[in-house]
Formats: C-alpha cells, sequence, structure tokens
C-alpha cells in the first residue's frame, strides 16, 4: 500500500492510496455501507477473486467535500498486450464509476461546474467528525498524544526495558504468594503504590481482554500485563486506557462510565472535590465529544481528544498582552571563551560585591584589632610570662568587643527599614541582614574560643607554674601572692567569663536550625528545649550577657585605668540604639489599636485575620508586621506578611497553624463565642464591625522593610512562593494594578487639561504630565508562580485572585498555580483531569482545581524554562527574582539568575524573602 501524500495547498490535500479492486457484484452487495468513514476500509479491500492487479485512486481533499480525482493503474504497472491494457483501462474507469455509485456524496472535479440546483447527498455529522479524526492522526504526530499517556513513570521511555523488567520481577518476586500475584498486590508490584484503585482498574482492563474474571496471576502472566503497559505505541495505551471503564468490553464508553473514570483518576490524586463533581464534568466530556447525544463515545473520539490535547491546552489559555512573545529567540551572549569568563565575572561581582565590600571591610577591621593588640601585649612583660596565650586571648578579645556590639545592629528592624529608603540601600546590602547576623555570631564563637581557651588552657596554667623571677614582672597585676587556678576562676573576671560563656552556648545551640526547627525530637519535658519559643527566650538571655560583659569588661586583670577599659565604649552605642527600638516598639504596640473584622479558617490549617488599619499606619507592599497576643503570651511577637494592599482601607494577614503559638492563636480566636468565625474562603470584601467584648487582644508592630518592597525597582518581576511563601507577593500583584490604573487616570486627566487649557496652561499642564512620568512605576509585568502541594491552598487567595484577574485588563501581571500532589501532566492518571480542566476552563472561563480564573498545572514547573522564557520576552531588561519558600528551591533559582544573567541579555537579581 502507498502511503498518503499531502498536498502542497493549506487548504487542500490529495490523498493516493493503491488498492486491489471489487467487483460490480462485490460493490453492490452493500457489505461497506454508505458511510463515509469507511471509505478507507473501502479502498484497502478493493479486491476480486485472485487477481493482483492494482489502481491508483486519486482523491482530492476539501475541508468539507472529497473529489474523485481519477483512478489510474499503479506505477510500475506491466501491460500484458493491448488488449489487456484495455480490459485494465476500461474496468478502472467501471471502477471510477462504482466508486461514485457507492459514495455519491464524493463528487469529481467536473461537477463543481454543474449547476448548483443539482442537490448533493451529505454524510452524518458523526462520521464526517470520524473521518476528519482518522485524517488528523495520519498528519499529526502520535508521539506527542504519547508522551500524555504513561502508565509507570516518566522514565519509562528512557530506561531500558530489560533493567526496569528486573526491578519489576524483583518486586514480583518480594510480593508474590506461592509464585501469584493477587489483584490488590499488583499496584505495589508495577510501582503505583499510592494509586491502588487506579492500578486495579488496569489489572481487570487486561484481564477482559483474556475474557477472564481473575483474582491472581502468575509471573508469566504477569510479564504479559507489564509488556503492554510498557507498550511505546500511543494505541496500545489508547487501548488500555479504553478498556478501564469498558466493563462490558462493547467498544462504548456511556457518561456513567467516563463518570467513573474521572472518579477513579481524582481518587489516585487525592482531589476530593473533584469526586464530588464527577457527574458534572463527565456531562462536559459527552457534550464535547458526543454533540448527537447518542449517549456514548468510541474509541475513536477517545484518541481524537487525546491527539488534540495541546490545542485544547492552548484554547484554554487565550494569549494576551502578556503571553505574547513567548516563541521568540534568547538573545544568547558571545560563546567566546574570553568574553565568557569576562561576563561570568562582571556578573558575580555585579550581584554580589555588595556584600563582598561590607565582609571584606569587617574582615580588614577585625585583623587589625586582632593585630593591634597582639603586638602591643608582645612588648609587655606579660608576654615573658605566658607567651603567646596571652597574645592571642587579648587580640581575641578586641574582636570579641566589636563583634558584640556589631552583632545588634543587623536585628534593629526600625532602622534598617528607614535606610532602605535612603540611598545606602545602593551601598550596603540590607536583604542580608540575618545571614550578617549569623555571621557576626559565628565570629563571636571563634573569638570565645580564642580568648576563653587560651585563658583557661593556656594562660592561667603557665602563670600558677611560673618562677617567683618572673612572677615578679606582673606581680603588680595579679597581688603579691601567686593566685592559684582556683583563685583566678572564682573571682569576679573568672566567674563571669564562665557564666557568659554558658548563657551564650545556650543560646548558641537552640538557635541552630535543628533545634529551631524542631528537628530533634526530644522526649517530654525535654522537647520544650526545641522549637521556635525555644529560640525567642535563651534569645533574652543575652541582657544579662551584656550586663556580665559590662562587669567583665571593666574588672580586668592586665589593665588599670579606666579610659583603656574599652568595653562599654564599644558596646554603648548600638546597646542604647538597640534598647530604643525595643522601647519604641513597646510604646507602637499600644499606640495601633487594632479592631477585628473578620476571622475565617482556611484548608490547610490556615487563618485568615482581617483587621481595621490604625490611623496613621502606612506601608509598602512587601512588608510585614509583628503581632503579639497578650492573652497567649505577654512577651511574644511573630512576623507575619501583610497580605492586603497599601491602598486597602484594613490589614490582613494569613497564617499556617503549625507552632504551638500559632495553634494556640487559632484557638483563642475560634473558641471564643463572640469570634466572627468563618469555616472556608476568606472573601476580603465579606467583612463588618462585630461585637469585640470577649474577644482576645490583639498588639500590632511594624511596618517593617523586607527585600520584596523594593520591586519598583525592577523592570519584570518573577515572584516564586511555596504555599504560605505566597503571603508577601499578593500585596504586591495588586498594588501593582492600582498603580498602573492611578498612573492612566493621571494621564488621561493631563491629556485632558492640555488640551482645554490655553498656551500658558498647557505649559504648566505639560510639567505636570512630566512630573507624573517621572513618579510613575518602573515595573511593567510579572510573573507570579505559587507552587503548592495541597488544593486546598488556593483557597486562600481566591477572592483576591479573581480580583486581580479582573482588574487586570492589559495583561501586565501571568499568574501560574502548580499542583505537586497530582501526577505530573502526561501520566495516565492525570490525563482525563486535563482533559476536563482545559474544557472546562475554555467554557467556563474557571479551572477546576483552583476555582479561579487561574490555570493549574500538574507536579512542578521547569524552572530553567520558565527562566529561558521570561529571557526571550523581556530582553535586555532587568527582572527582579523574589523567592519565599524553603532554601532548597532559593539555591537553584539563584543558580539559575545567575546562569540565565550569563547567557542572555536579561539580568536577573535574586531576593530571598523571610520564610
Amino acid at each position: 500500500m502507498r502511503t498518503p501524500s499531502a498536498g502542497s495547498s493549506s487548504q487542500r490535500s490529495s490523498y493516493h492510496r493503491s488498492s486491489e479492486y471489487l467487483d460490480s457484484a462485490d460493490l453492490d452487495s452493500g457489505e461497506y455501507g454508505l458511510g463515509g468513514p469507511m471509505l478507507p476500509f473501502f479502498l484497502n479491500d478493493l479486491r476480486r477473486g485472485d487477481q493482483k492487479d492494482f489502481v491508483e485512486v486519486t482523491l482530492e481533499i476539501d475541508d468539507d467535500s472529497i473529489v474523485v480525482c481519477g483512478v489510474t493503474p499503479s506505477a510500475g504497472e506491466e501491460p500484458r498486450g493491448s488488449g489487456a491494457g484495455n480490459g485494465f483501462f476500461s474496468r478502472s474507469s467501471s471502477v471510477t464509476s462504482r466508486i461514485r455509485r457507492k459514495f455519491p456524496w464524493l463528487r469529481s472535479s467536473s461537477s463543481r461546474s454543474m449547476s448548483s440546483a443539482v442537490e448533493e447527498p451529505t454524510i452524518s455529522a458523526r462520521d464526517a467528525r470520524k473521518m476528519q479524526a482518522r485524517l488528523d492522526r495520519t498528519r499529526s504526530s502520535a508521539q506527542r498524544a504519547l508522551k500524555g499517556l504513561r502508565f509507570i513513570s516518566k522514565t519509562t521511555d528512557t530506561v531500558d526495558t530489560t533493567e526496569l523488567w528486573k526491578t519489576v520481577e524483583s518486586r514480583f518476586d518480594s510480593i508474590a504468594t506461592d509464585g501469584l500475584l493477587s489483584r490488590d498486590e499488583f499496584a505495589e508490584c508495577i510501582g503505583m503504590v499510592d494509586s491502588k484503585e487506579f492500578a486495579v482498574g488496569i489489572f481487570d482492563a487486561l484481564a477482559r481482554r483474556k475474557h477472564q474474571n481473575i483474582e491472581r496471576i502468575t509471573k508469566e502472566e504477569f510479564y504479559d500485563f507489564w509488556l503492554q503497559i510498557s507498550d511505546q505505541s500511543f494505541d496500545a495505551r489508547l487501548q488500555i486506557f479504553f478498556d478501564i471503564v469498558d466493563s462490558n468490553v462493547d467498544g462504548k464508553i456511556t457518561r456513567e462510565e467516563v463518570q467513573e473514570l474521572i472518579t477513579l483518576s481524582a481518587s489516585a490524586n487525592k482531589l476530593s472535590k473533584l469526586k464530588e463533581q464527577a457527574e458534572e464534568y463527565a456531562a462536559l466530556i459527552m457534550e464535547e465529544l458526543d454533540p448527537e447525544n447518542f449517549g456514548y463515545i468510541e474509541l475513536w473520539q477517545l484518541e481524537a481528544l487525546l491527539l488534540q490535547r495541546d490545542n485544547y491546552m492552548n484554547y484554554s489559555r487565550p494569549l494576551s498582552t502578556a503571553s505574547v512573545g513567548w516563541s521568540q529567540t534568547i538573545a544568547v551572549k558571545p560563546k567566546n571563551v574570553v568574553r565568557r569568563i569576562s561576563s561570568t565575572l562582571r556578573s558575580r561581582i555585579q550581584e554580589n560585591w555588595q556584600q563582598a565590600w561590607i565582609i571584606l571591610l569587617w574582615f580588614l577591621i577585625l585583623a587589625g584589632l586582632f593585630a593591634w593588640k597582639f603586638v602591643q601585649y608582645r612588648r609587655r612583660a606579660v608576654f615573658h610570662v605566658m607567651g603567646y596565650c596571652v597574645t592571642t586571648a587579648k587580640g581575641a578579645a578586641e574582636t570579641l568587643k566589636l563583634n558584640m556590639a556589631l552583632i545588634l545592629l543587623p536585628v534593629c528592624r526600625n532602622t534598617l527599614t528607614w535606610l532602605r529608603s535612603t540611598k545606602a540601600r545602593f551601598l550596603v546590602p540590607f536583604d542580608d541582614n540575618i545571614n550578617f547576623h549569623k555571621m557576626i555570631a559565628f565570629g563571636i564563637l571563634i573569638g570565645i574560643i580564642l580568648h576563653a581557651g587560651n585563658h583557661i588552657a593556656c594562660d592561667f596554667p603557665r602563670l600558677i607554674s611560673s618562677s617567683p623571677s618572673n612572677y615578679q614582672l606582673i606581680s603588680s597585676d595579679f597581688g603579691k601572692d601567686k593566685p592559684s587556678y582556683g583563685s583566678l576562676i572564682s573571682g569576679v573576671e573568672g566567674l563571669t567569663g564562665v557564666a557568659m560563656l554558658v548563657l551564650m552556648a545556650i543560646a548558641f545551640t537552640l538557635a541552630t536550625h535543628r533545634f529551631r526547627k524542631n528537628g530533634d525530637k526530644l522526649p517530654p519535658p525535654l522537647n520544650r528545649l526545641t522549637g521556635f519559643n525555644a529560640f525567642w527566650y535563651s534569645h533574652h538571655l543575652f541582657a544579662l550577657v551584656y550586663i556580665l560583659l559590662v562587669v567583665h569588661g571593666y574588672c580586668l586583670f592586665l589593665v588599670h585605668k579606666w579610659y583603656l577599659k574599652t568595653t562599654w565604649m564599644y558596646i554603648s552605642a548600638p546597646l542604647l540604639l538597640y534598647l530604643g527600638e525595643r522601647t519604641l516598639r513597646t510604646f507602637r504596640s499600644g499606640y495601633y489599636p487594632v479592631t477585628i473584622l473578620k476571622v475565617a479558617v482556611l484548608p490547610g490549617n490556615v487563618l485568615s485575620l482581617i483587621m481595621s488599619k490604625p490611623q496613621g499606619f502606612r506601608y509598602k507592599s512587601g512588608q510585614y508586621i509583628f503581632l503579639q497576643c497578650p492573652k497567649i503570651s505577654p512577651f511574644e511577637w511573630h512576623p507575619f506578611s501583610i497580605t492586603s494592599a497599601p491602598g486597602d482601607d484594613h490589614l490582613s494577614v494569613h497564617i499556617r497553624t503549625i507552632g504551638d503559638w500559632t495553634q494556640e492563636l487559632k484557638r483563642v480566636f475560634t473558641e471564643t463565642g463572640n469570634a466572627p468565625t468563618v469555616i472556608g474562603r476568606a472573601k476580603f470584601g465579606a467583612r463588618g464591625r462585630i461585637e469585640q467584648k470577649g474577644l482576645p487582644r490583639l498588639l500590632v508592630d511594624g511596618p517593617y522593610g523586607a527585600p520584596a518592597q523594593d520591586y519598583a525597582n525592577y523592570d519584570v518581576l518573577l515572584l516564586v512562593g511555596l504555599g504560605i511563601g505566597a503571603t508577601p507577593f499578593i500585596s504586591i500583584l495588586k498594588d501593582m494594578l492600582s498603580n498602573t490604573r492611578l498612573a492612566e487616570d493621571q494621564t488621561d486627566s493631563n491629556t485632558d487639561t492640555s488640551r482645554s487649557d490655553d498656551s500658558l496652561n498647557s505649559f504648566g499642564s505639560t510639567a505636570t504630565s512630566s512630573n507624573s512620568k517621572k513618579k510613575s512605576q518602573r515595573t511593567t509585568h510579572a510573573h507570579f508562580y505559587w507552587v503548592t502541594r495541597e488544593p486546598g491552598s488556593f483557597e486562600w487567595f481566591k477572592g483576591a485572585m479573581n480580583e486581580v484577574a479582573e482588574m487586570d485588563q492589559k495583561g501586565i501581571i501571568e499568574m501560574h498555580y502548580y499542583l505537586t500532589s497530582v501526577y505530573e501532566e502526561g501520566d495516565a492518571r492525570s490525563t482525563l483531569l486535563t482533559m476536563v480542566q482545559a474544557l472546562n476552563h475554555a467554557k467556563h472561563g474557571v479551572d477546576i482545581v483552583s476555582g479561579t480564573r487561574v490555570r493549574t498545572h500538574f507536579a512542578r514547573p521547569n524552572w530553567k524554562e520558565v527562566f529561558g522564557k521570561i529571557a526571550a520576552k523581556h530582553p535586555y531588561s532587568t527582572v527582579g527574582v523574589f523567592y519565599c519558600g524553603f532554601p532548597g528551591l532559593a539555591k537553584e533559582l539563584k543558580r539559575l539568575s545567575q546562569e540565565m544573567g550569563q547567557r542572555t541579555s536579561t539580568r536577573f537579581e535574586f531576593h530571598k524573602e523571610y520564610f
């Protein structure tokens, strides 16, 4: 048989197929029927007796018709004499006429010139769609659809089948009993442990093929099953998918069976909400595939749905001004080795120069102080008794004084928030204040080891074992009688030093990541030593440490003049600044009384609090506040990102109740009789003043600066939030749209004024317009990626996201949801859900998972592809990458920001939000 060849025209194509022909008796028998979709089968079976003559049937296919252009001998056919040749052509001519009689809806090329008064018979709409589906199959690549129908895993297509079978076989040997694998164990054996119902459906479908109703299979039968589900053929996988619900093996699927398959897929992906709406979505599938309302669909219809998957997906996400340009070529920088190295170096310098000069300056100052004291004591008489032990200890002591002063500065939040709004932000990386705080703490740890270690293990032993003559050199510092080791430790200097050592050891240990995040599961009551509370209270031990430090610095062994006792000089200014900030926080929290407008308990253990906005309370999008509930603890303050926009008349926060304080906060608000508690979604518009009597008091302190507050300094934004980490970006999205709309209103107002005023007023209007343009925001586009494991998470900001979608008329913001708990797009367990999702979004404009206009993707984003698309769409732009979530992904995003900045003309700057 000859393969079809496409015509040159985009509107038409010629379909050539050689077939053995039938005689008139066969044709007229009616065996093949008159349906258009049967034409390929009719031509395929054109034969008469044992003759082996071939003809070439040339068809011209239009969008709504098929034209018989002619029937000629097959190429390469040897004539058998003139008589035979004439007989052959006569038979060919008769075949042409018989084809046209058999399929009267086919037109010849000459029929187009006939009068339109002759009415031509037509085929049914279902048969026409069936033929079109088969023709589309010949033009499309089944490999593309094959990627959307995997039964095992995404590695099935790449891993050697022999090695894969060995793994499955060993699993069979360990699970099977007496060489037989039960139906319920089939899921575990093929790797579908989390989708047992779906695996059982596959088992039953494969068993029905053998016309068996079995509960257990042998290894040979299991191997046969394995070959079928790991088959690389799209037709084989499609047939299995179809057979899962075709329980009566009649080749038809009813709406009830489609509903059963949707329920099975929803159950495998733990989407309870979809299971409840399975009947509605089954009706949607039937409406799309069975418009004639026959009540069933066949295999070819399901095949057409999968083959046109990309079309449905694109139709469900129409292009907007914000999504045009994805296909642009990435502007790649030159690949010259020297230029690439230079570009890499320049990129690294641009990315880290602020941190680099701060750390370098800090290190040089510490080195200078250490060297100064080291040389100073190297020239004193005490060096002849204690040696380099005393010089090292005193040098380390000087660095400790500076570090104990500097460590307070990164936690002066009010000062940092103010400095963020000044030009100092171009020189100092205020976003890394916590990292610098940790770095200084590490420097303090090194200083303690050198200072205390040399005193305890080296200085004191050498002092008490020194000769009388050597001791006379330092007797003025230690007294006439040589001290003992015990007296040195029990003195004021020794006791204060040991006490500081113990207190800082406790604070440092409980501040480590493992203790702070409850990584060490200790038995009661030791488990109280872990978690945020332990970190919070242990850090307050530093109040005693600073008191002891002043006493320790004043009672020195080798220094007697007060102006040489410099400890208080180092720490006085930073300590007063920090104490002033804490005092301001105390007074300000009482100055900002808030009224609870609404409390909502959302899916995923999230508490939404909507509060009145205190008078004079101003903040920027991306900033955060501290909350205190005196009923829980009069000392604990906890930070939470603000989710309301600066232009809103209220404050809102979303709190994930995973710690002891947040869980207690949820309890005191939800169990209070007068609490305005709502179970479900928080609608920002549905709030009101409620009776405050009986509600716990809530104090607010802030706002405080965060990296995201500087989003307006970038041309384009890439906002990435993991779970509750999306909170700081909700405010930014709303604020962006509000600013854009305000700028447009100002532009329209200035234009109207310039047209109506005289020349003098026009000049003033032009100046005003120019000033407004200077103040207009720099950011033009934003790409928001929200990745979460729980479908209920999308309920947290459902109202806000719909509001953003309604306001965004120009496509400034692109929003992408990713649900990682659902099997990735391409897995057979999510294939039908993906199609239902696309159909529902195309028809109703609402996503079936999130309930918003934003379509939800399954599995994790391909971040390299995301960065590449943004670089292609926004060449020669500066992209601010803001991330809020767990540290693991932060490293990958930072690496990609640096790599894409080197490879493309787009500059990416990465910032990590507090989480």
